[in-house]
Protein backbone atom coordinates (compact mmCIF):
# COMPACT_ATOMS: atom_id res chain seq x y z
CA UNK A 1 0.00 0.00 0.00
CA UNK A 2 1.33 3.47 -1.10
CA UNK A 3 1.56 5.90 1.70
CA UNK A 4 0.24 8.19 -0.71
CA UNK A 5 -3.22 7.61 -1.35
CA UNK A 6 -6.59 9.61 -2.19
CA UNK A 7 -8.41 10.82 0.87
CA UNK A 8 -11.17 8.37 1.99
CA UNK A 9 -12.89 10.98 4.51
CA UNK A 10 -11.98 14.50 6.11
CA UNK A 11 -13.08 15.94 9.58
CA UNK A 12 -15.08 12.81 10.14
CA UNK A 13 -16.77 12.86 6.87
CA UNK A 14 -16.46 10.31 3.67
CA UNK A 15 -15.33 11.94 0.60
CA UNK A 16 -17.42 12.32 -2.17
CA UNK A 17 -16.11 13.28 -6.03
CA UNK A 18 -18.42 15.71 -7.30
CA UNK A 19 -19.54 14.76 -10.39
CA UNK A 20 -19.12 16.16 -13.71
CA UNK A 21 -21.97 18.21 -15.72
CA UNK A 22 -23.64 15.38 -17.19
CA UNK A 23 -24.21 13.39 -14.56
CA UNK A 24 -27.90 12.66 -13.40
CA UNK A 25 -26.81 11.29 -9.85
CA UNK A 26 -28.75 12.54 -6.67
CA UNK A 27 -26.28 14.38 -4.74
CA UNK A 28 -25.52 14.04 -1.00
CA UNK A 29 -26.94 16.71 1.93
CA UNK A 30 -24.29 19.53 1.27
CA UNK A 31 -22.96 18.67 4.97
CA UNK A 32 -22.86 15.23 4.77
CA UNK A 33 -19.93 14.70 2.78
CA UNK A 34 -16.58 16.13 2.18
CA UNK A 35 -16.89 17.27 -1.66
CA UNK A 36 -13.40 16.43 -3.43
CA UNK A 37 -13.36 18.52 -6.32
CA UNK A 38 -11.41 17.68 -9.54
CA UNK A 39 -10.21 19.07 -13.08
CA UNK A 40 -8.34 16.34 -14.71
CA UNK A 41 -6.42 17.83 -17.72
CA UNK A 42 -6.15 14.47 -19.55
CA UNK A 43 -9.92 13.24 -19.17
CA UNK A 44 -11.10 13.74 -22.81
CA UNK A 45 -15.07 13.10 -21.54
CA UNK A 46 -14.72 16.69 -20.32
CA UNK A 47 -13.25 20.34 -20.78
CA UNK A 48 -13.59 21.98 -17.68
CA UNK A 49 -10.66 23.35 -15.98
CA UNK A 50 -11.14 23.59 -12.26
CA UNK A 51 -12.45 27.27 -12.25
CA UNK A 52 -15.12 25.55 -14.01
CA UNK A 53 -15.87 23.26 -11.64
CA UNK A 54 -15.69 25.29 -8.89
CA UNK A 55 -18.02 27.61 -10.09
CA UNK A 56 -20.41 24.99 -11.16
CA UNK A 57 -19.47 23.12 -7.59
CA UNK A 58 -20.81 26.64 -5.45
CA UNK A 59 -23.94 26.86 -7.89
CA UNK A 60 -25.31 23.64 -7.41
CA UNK A 61 -24.89 22.84 -3.97
CA UNK A 62 -25.80 24.75 -1.01
CA UNK A 63 -22.00 26.76 -0.28
CA UNK A 64 -23.88 27.93 3.18
CA UNK A 65 -24.06 24.13 4.23
CA UNK A 66 -20.46 22.91 2.68
CA UNK A 67 -18.35 21.52 6.25
CA UNK A 68 -15.45 20.25 4.04
CA UNK A 69 -13.68 20.41 0.64
CA UNK A 70 -10.75 18.40 -0.37
CA UNK A 71 -8.99 19.61 -3.74
CA UNK A 72 -7.58 17.38 -6.32
CA UNK A 73 -6.07 17.85 -9.40
CA UNK A 74 -6.57 21.39 -10.84
CA UNK A 75 -5.07 21.15 -13.98
CA UNK A 76 -1.08 20.02 -14.41
CA UNK A 77 -0.23 20.48 -10.41
CA UNK A 78 3.19 20.54 -11.67
CA UNK A 79 3.64 23.32 -13.78
CA UNK A 80 0.60 25.66 -12.25
CA UNK A 81 0.85 26.15 -8.75
CA UNK A 82 -2.04 25.82 -5.87
CA UNK A 83 -2.21 30.33 -5.91
CA UNK A 84 -5.59 29.82 -7.76
CA UNK A 85 -7.08 27.45 -5.76
CA UNK A 86 -6.18 30.07 -2.51
CA UNK A 87 -7.79 32.67 -4.28
CA UNK A 88 -10.63 30.70 -5.00
CA UNK A 89 -10.92 29.89 -1.30
CA UNK A 90 -10.66 33.00 0.11
CA UNK A 91 -12.85 34.49 -2.67
CA UNK A 92 -15.68 32.33 -1.72
CA UNK A 93 -15.32 33.02 2.36
CA UNK A 94 -18.52 35.03 2.21
CA UNK A 95 -20.63 31.24 0.41
CA UNK A 96 -18.63 29.25 2.41
CA UNK A 97 -19.77 30.16 5.86
CA UNK A 98 -19.84 26.63 7.25
CA UNK A 99 -16.94 25.72 6.46
CA UNK A 100 -14.48 23.77 8.85
CA UNK A 101 -12.05 21.65 6.85
CA UNK A 102 -9.52 21.69 4.04
CA UNK A 103 -7.42 19.46 2.38
CA UNK A 104 -5.45 21.06 -0.61
CA UNK A 105 -3.40 18.49 -2.91
CA UNK A 106 -5.44 15.16 -3.10
CA UNK A 107 -3.25 13.91 -5.89
CA UNK A 108 -1.50 10.28 -6.36
CA UNK A 109 1.15 9.18 -8.06
CA UNK A 110 -0.14 8.44 -11.11
CA UNK A 111 -1.49 12.03 -10.89
CA UNK A 112 1.88 13.13 -9.99
CA UNK A 113 4.19 12.59 -7.93
CA UNK A 114 3.95 14.41 -4.45
CA UNK A 115 7.23 16.39 -5.11
CA UNK A 116 5.78 17.82 -8.40
CA UNK A 117 2.97 19.03 -7.08
CA UNK A 118 3.62 22.93 -6.68
CA UNK A 119 2.04 24.79 -3.84
CA UNK A 120 2.26 28.35 -2.59
CA UNK A 121 1.54 30.66 0.35
CA UNK A 122 -1.42 28.16 1.86
CA UNK A 123 -2.22 30.95 5.07
CA UNK A 124 -4.74 32.87 3.23
CA UNK A 125 -6.99 30.34 3.63
CA UNK A 126 -6.75 30.36 7.54
CA UNK A 127 -7.15 33.96 7.89
CA UNK A 128 -10.16 33.87 5.44
CA UNK A 129 -12.05 31.16 7.57
CA UNK A 130 -11.27 32.20 11.57
CA UNK A 131 -14.13 28.70 12.33
CA UNK A 132 -11.55 26.18 10.97
CA UNK A 133 -10.98 23.01 12.46
CA UNK A 134 -8.82 21.03 9.76
CA UNK A 135 -6.33 21.72 7.11
CA UNK A 136 -3.99 19.96 5.29
CA UNK A 137 -1.94 20.10 2.53
CA UNK A 138 0.02 17.67 0.37
CA UNK A 139 3.23 18.41 -1.85
CA UNK A 140 6.20 20.79 -0.46
CA UNK A 141 7.34 22.44 -3.44
CA UNK A 142 6.68 26.23 -3.61
CA UNK A 143 5.09 25.80 -0.26
CA UNK A 144 5.01 28.65 1.84
CA UNK A 145 3.71 28.87 5.50
CA UNK A 146 4.52 32.11 7.37
CA UNK A 147 3.68 32.21 10.75
CA UNK A 148 -0.18 32.61 11.63
CA UNK A 149 -2.46 32.62 14.87
CA UNK A 150 -6.35 31.01 14.53
CA UNK A 151 -8.20 30.29 17.61
CA UNK A 152 -9.87 27.13 16.29
CA UNK A 153 -7.50 24.96 14.28
CA UNK A 154 -7.29 21.76 15.88
CA UNK A 155 -5.59 19.88 12.69
CA UNK A 156 -2.92 20.86 10.91
CA UNK A 157 -1.16 18.34 8.35
CA UNK A 158 1.57 18.48 5.75
CA UNK A 159 2.40 15.89 3.09
CA UNK A 160 5.63 16.32 1.39
CA UNK A 161 8.65 14.53 0.07
CA UNK A 162 10.51 17.29 1.80
CA UNK A 163 9.41 19.81 3.73
CA UNK A 164 10.96 23.51 3.47
CA UNK A 165 12.56 24.30 6.67
CA UNK A 166 10.64 27.80 6.74
CA UNK A 167 7.70 25.77 6.54
CA UNK A 168 8.43 24.03 9.99
CA UNK A 169 9.90 27.45 11.44
CA UNK A 170 7.07 29.02 10.40
CA UNK A 171 4.28 26.26 11.85
CA UNK A 172 6.69 26.46 14.65
CA UNK A 173 6.23 30.26 15.29
CA UNK A 174 2.38 30.00 14.77
CA UNK A 175 0.04 30.81 17.55
CA UNK A 176 -2.47 27.82 17.64
CA UNK A 177 -4.29 27.44 20.78
CA UNK A 178 -6.71 24.67 20.05
CA UNK A 179 -4.61 22.77 18.25
CA UNK A 180 -4.61 19.07 19.30
CA UNK A 181 -3.07 16.93 16.33
CA UNK A 182 -0.26 18.16 14.26
CA UNK A 183 1.42 16.01 11.62
CA UNK A 184 4.57 17.10 9.69
CA UNK A 185 6.43 14.65 6.76
CA UNK A 186 9.55 16.29 6.50
CA UNK A 187 11.08 14.10 3.84
CA UNK A 188 14.31 14.21 2.24
CA UNK A 189 17.09 16.81 1.42
CA UNK A 190 16.85 15.88 -2.10
CA UNK A 191 13.22 16.93 -2.74
CA UNK A 192 13.72 20.17 -0.23
CA UNK A 193 13.45 18.27 2.87
CA UNK A 194 15.86 20.97 4.92
CA UNK A 195 14.04 20.96 8.55
CA UNK A 196 16.64 19.80 11.38
CA UNK A 197 16.15 19.09 14.78
CA UNK A 198 16.80 22.98 15.78
CA UNK A 199 13.79 23.82 13.56
CA UNK A 200 11.19 21.85 15.51
CA UNK A 201 12.51 22.87 19.15
CA UNK A 202 9.70 24.97 19.58
CA UNK A 203 7.21 22.28 19.19
CA UNK A 204 9.33 19.94 21.43
CA UNK A 205 9.30 22.70 23.89
CA UNK A 206 5.53 22.04 24.40
CA UNK A 207 4.62 25.83 25.20
CA UNK A 208 3.88 26.80 21.67
CA UNK A 209 0.44 24.35 21.31
CA UNK A 210 -1.13 23.79 25.09
CA UNK A 211 -4.11 21.22 23.47
CA UNK A 212 -1.56 19.27 21.45
CA UNK A 213 -1.98 15.73 22.31
CA UNK A 214 -1.02 13.68 19.15
CA UNK A 215 2.38 14.41 17.08
CA UNK A 216 3.66 13.00 14.11
CA UNK A 217 7.30 13.34 12.75
CA UNK A 218 7.29 11.21 9.84
CA UNK A 219 8.85 10.32 6.56
CA UNK A 220 12.27 11.39 7.28
CA UNK A 221 15.76 10.77 6.45
CA UNK A 222 17.04 12.22 10.49
CA UNK A 223 14.38 10.49 11.75
CA UNK A 224 17.20 9.13 14.57
CA UNK A 225 18.04 12.69 15.54
CA UNK A 226 14.20 13.19 16.01
CA UNK A 227 13.91 10.51 17.84
CA UNK A 228 16.59 11.20 19.98
CA UNK A 229 15.31 14.63 20.25
CA UNK A 230 11.75 13.64 21.34
CA UNK A 231 13.21 11.29 24.18
CA UNK A 232 13.81 14.61 25.63
CA UNK A 233 11.00 16.49 24.73
CA UNK A 234 8.77 18.37 27.34
CA UNK A 235 6.17 18.22 24.72
CA UNK A 236 5.81 13.88 24.88
CA UNK A 237 4.47 13.83 28.76
CA UNK A 238 1.36 15.03 27.64
CA UNK A 239 0.58 13.39 23.97
CA UNK A 240 -1.45 10.33 23.96
CA UNK A 241 0.07 9.29 20.34
CA UNK A 242 3.44 9.71 18.76
CA UNK A 243 4.22 8.72 14.76
CA UNK A 244 7.27 8.62 13.77
CA UNK A 245 6.62 6.26 10.64
CA UNK A 246 8.08 6.21 7.53
CA UNK A 247 11.63 7.59 7.75
CA UNK A 248 14.81 5.99 8.37
CA UNK A 249 14.31 4.86 12.13
CA UNK A 250 17.47 2.30 13.01
CA UNK A 251 18.68 0.82 16.64
CA UNK A 252 20.30 4.29 17.35
CA UNK A 253 16.95 6.10 17.54
CA UNK A 254 14.81 3.54 18.86
CA UNK A 255 17.03 2.76 21.46
CA UNK A 256 17.02 6.48 22.22
CA UNK A 257 13.56 6.18 23.07
CA UNK A 258 14.01 2.91 24.46
CA UNK A 259 16.50 5.23 27.08
CA UNK A 260 14.69 8.28 27.21
CA UNK A 261 11.63 9.48 29.13
CA UNK A 262 8.82 6.83 30.05
CA UNK A 263 6.38 6.24 26.99
CA UNK A 264 4.57 4.33 28.50
CA UNK A 265 1.35 6.87 29.14
CA UNK A 266 0.87 6.35 25.45
CA UNK A 267 -2.26 4.87 23.52
CA UNK A 268 -0.21 4.08 20.65
CA UNK A 269 3.49 4.47 18.93
CA UNK A 270 3.50 4.49 15.48
CA UNK A 271 7.32 3.20 14.18
CA UNK A 272 6.27 1.29 10.65
CA UNK A 273 8.24 1.74 8.05
CA UNK A 274 11.46 1.53 9.89
CA UNK A 275 14.98 -0.01 10.20
CA UNK A 276 14.99 -1.35 13.94
CA UNK A 277 16.60 -4.74 14.57
CA UNK A 278 14.31 -7.84 15.39
CA UNK A 279 16.16 -7.70 19.16
CA UNK A 280 15.50 -3.82 19.56
CA UNK A 281 11.98 -4.18 18.12
CA UNK A 282 11.20 -6.61 20.27
CA UNK A 283 12.15 -4.33 23.38
CA UNK A 284 9.97 -1.89 22.41
CA UNK A 285 7.37 -4.62 21.92
CA UNK A 286 8.39 -6.12 25.64
CA UNK A 287 8.52 -2.24 27.34
CA UNK A 288 5.03 -0.76 26.24
CA UNK A 289 3.08 -3.37 24.98
CA UNK A 290 2.39 -4.58 28.85
CA UNK A 291 1.58 -0.70 29.53
CA UNK A 292 -1.50 -0.42 27.49
CA UNK A 293 0.62 1.38 24.59
CA UNK A 294 0.26 0.48 20.71
CA UNK A 295 2.89 -0.38 18.73
CA UNK A 296 3.21 -0.63 15.42
CA UNK A 297 6.46 -1.99 14.17
CA UNK A 298 5.42 -2.77 11.16
CA UNK A 299 6.86 -2.59 7.39
CA UNK A 300 10.46 -3.11 8.01
CA UNK A 301 12.90 -2.23 5.59
CA UNK A 302 16.41 -3.49 4.30
CA UNK A 303 19.24 -1.17 4.14
CA UNK A 304 21.69 -1.95 1.46
CA UNK A 305 25.71 -1.45 0.74
CA UNK A 306 27.05 0.33 -2.00
CA UNK A 307 31.51 0.43 -1.96
CA UNK A 308 30.96 1.38 1.59
CA UNK A 309 27.79 3.48 1.97
CA UNK A 310 25.21 2.30 3.91
CA UNK A 311 21.55 3.39 1.82
CA UNK A 312 17.79 3.46 3.29
CA UNK A 313 14.89 5.16 2.05
CA UNK A 314 11.86 7.46 3.57
CA UNK A 315 8.34 5.79 2.36
CA UNK A 316 7.66 9.16 0.96
CA UNK A 317 10.55 11.63 -1.19
CA UNK A 318 9.77 11.88 -5.40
Amino acid sequence: MSAVEHLQELHGLPAFDFPGPDSKDELPAPDAVAWRLTADPYDDDSDEEFGDVWDRFLDTVDPSRVRAIIIGQWGEAYEDDSTGIVEDLVDAKDRLTALEAVFIGDLEQEQAEISWIEQSDVTPVLAAYPELREFGVRGGTGLEFPAVRHEHLRTLTFEAGGLPAEVVRGVAASELPALEYLELWLGVEEYSGTATVADLAPILAGGRFPALHHLGLRNSEIQDEIAAAVAAAPVVARLTSLDLSLGVLTDEGATALLEGQPLTHLQWLDLHHHFVSDPIAQRLQDTLVPAGVEVDLSEPGRSWDNDGVVHRFTAVAE
